[in-house]
């Protein structure tokens, strides 16, 4: 079968960073899917497995962590999917990516593609909206008011892919005030389009550009990049007795201003279920299928903001490179092979 993979950690700029393979189809293990894959989207998790990943020698890994495709076996303790079924699904680390033609995923962490949603548009959900969805339900709990806060929650990243559809998740299914924060026309742009009832810009002092909205100090924080560089910011703007979280890896993590607000911090990785193959693995299955649903209802929309053409190493370097350079908004997906 066709794949892209590497061998070794290279700069994107290099053409053997991702290359075009031919490799064994897999086989579905008792309870998994075989996956027949018809799109794929790129996530910063991408660029960071290629960056820092050393394939043993001999064997090139596959990257990929979002998929929508066609089930083609389904294993023998497998129970929620038939051939022929659409479905769309985040894989996980530890296993061979998405950026393949067959591909194995664990049906516990696979959901029915929306039907109103092409193969690509279904492509650019899967692994933002189980991390947006947790962050803001699971770590957040943002359905429980802080007492005296405003009832508000400031997403920093707010035009990314993970903040495209938390801006989505907290304006169509909370009463929440929505900041985002953006520091281009364009993502200020995409931020309100997506439901954000105020863009701030992260370029600037954040505490003193949330303060001038006037509406008091938000209940919530969800941090989605450069966390490091606005913690200080965040810890003077957030109400006491807060809640922040974040998804980014900050090489240091100094929460003790948070101290005298009693501000609890939550970390949300959206691996970790079927990483440890928690007791509840399966709710990222039946999470996917809620946002199948609210897509299907016109309550959510996909967030593709790029479609880069067919699955193949040369347009994967592309999509790797635009992340790197941290101006991506949205989704990039590709969908097809050559």
């Amino acid at each position: 079968m066709r794949a892209v993979g590497f061998h070794k950690p290279l700069p994107i700029e290099d053409e053997q960073a991702l290359l075009d393979l031919t490799l064994p189809e897999p086989v579905p293990g008792p309870r998994d899917l075989l996956v027949r894959v018809r799109a794929v989207s790129v996530n910063p998790v991408d660029t960071k497995v290629r960056r820092r990943a050393n394939p043993p020698e001999g064997q090139p890994q596959v990257l990929g962590y979002d998929a929508a495709g066609i089930v083609e076996a389904v294993g023998g303790e497998a129970t929620r999917f038939k051939v022929g079924d659409a479905v769309f699904y985040a894989g996980a680390l530890g296993r061979p990516g998405t950026d393949a033609e067959l591909h194995c995923v664990d049906e516990r962490i696979v959901g029915h593609k929306p039907a109103s949603l092409s193969f690509a548009e279904a492509a650019a959900m899967p692994l933002t909206a189980i991390t947006a969805w947790e962050a803001l339900f699971d770590r957040l709990d943002v359905r429980q008011p802080v007492p005296g806060a405003a009832h508000a929650l400031l997403i920093v990243g707010g035009a990314g892919g993970v903040g495209s559809i938390a801006v989505q998740l907290a304006r169509q299914l909370t009463d929440l005030t929505v900041i985002a924060t953006a520091s281009r026309p364009e993502t200020a742009a995409w931020s309100r389009t997506l439901g954000a009832h105020h863009v701030v810009d992260h370029t600037r002092p954040l505490a003193a550009e949330v303060a001038a909205l006037g509406l008091g100090a938000p209940a919530f924080v969800f941090s989605t990049t450069h966390t490091d560089r606005h913690l200080p910011e965040i810890g003077a703007l957030i109400a006491p007795q807060g809640r922040f979280a974040l998804i980014d890896d900050p090489a240091a993590l100094d929460v003790l201003p948070f101290k005298q607000k009693s501000v609890s911090t939550h970390w949300e990785f959206m691996f970790t279920r079927s990483m440890f193959a928690t007791a509840d693995m399966d709710a990222q299955g039946h999470l996917l299928d809620e946002v199948s649903r609210l897509v299907d209802a016109g309550t959510l929309k996909t967030t593709v903001a790029d479609h880069f053409g067919v699955i193949s190493a040369a347009n994967l370097r592309r999509a790797h490179a635009l992340i790197e350079s941290g101006r991506a908004k949205g989704k990039i997906v590709l969908e097809g092979w050559a």
